[in-house]
């Protein structure tokens, strides 16, 4: 395979329903976006996630800050 570097974008072709399903946040590593194509078409179907959007929901009681 080629050497990639930051910026290069990466196709994990096949990957049926495991894309997003099995993804994991494991050491706040946010999930990639993802594109369906077909017959040279193709469409943005989730937004890549980011830092923030892991944080979105957390709530920290008075006391412990």
């Amino acid at each position: 395979l080629p050497k990639v570097q930051e910026g290069d974008l990466i196709a994990v072709l096949n990957a049926g329903a495991y894309g997003y399903s099995m993804s994991s946040q494991y050491n706040s590593r946010p999930r990639c976006a993802e594109v369906i194509v077909k017959n040279g078409e193709y469409a943005l179907i989730r937004e890549r996630e980011t830092f923030s959007s892991l944080l979105e929901g957390q709530r920290y009681p008075p006391w412990l800050k």
